[in-house]
């Protein structure tokens, strides 16, 4: 029995937490979910940070909206030109808003299904 992977899209952590656990009712160990960016991110800022812009000390925009680390004062400034760092953006990430990625990789003879649950659940697979 070979295994398969799929890597699905979501638009929030707990959409994708929702797909797991349903992945794991069909006995699928091996399931991942990450935040995905174009940009390199801050180890030290996470999903879960919470900053006030208005007193807090952020070094540029994109560090700001894009939780991303960058090197270098002309990469930061670069960033900030994106339209996913500023309200004007109608997406995020991959230009569709699905920032969230679940990996998972399952038996064959539950490949099928498990790809239904992903598509089902709104995941861009």
């Amino acid at each position: 029995m070979g295994e398969r992977a799929i890597l699905a899209y979501f638009n929030s952590p707990e959409q994708a937490e929702g797909v797991a656990s349903k992945l794991r009712a069909l006995r699928v160990e091996t399931i991942q979910i990450d935040r995905i960016s174009h940009y390199p991110s801050d180890s030290d800022m996470g999903v879960d940070h919470v900053m006030n812009p208005i007193n807090g000390d952020f070094p540029s925009l994109g560090s700001l909206t894009l939780n991303a680390g960058f090197n270098s004062r002309e990469a930061a400034i670069l960033a900030a030109a994106d339209p996913s760092a500023y309200s004007m953006s109608g997406g995020g990430n991959l230009d569709t808003g699905r920032d969230i990625l679940l990996t998972a990789v399952v038996n064959e003879n539950v490949y099928e299904q498990a790809l239904r649950v992903c598509e089902q659940s709104g995941g861009l697979v």
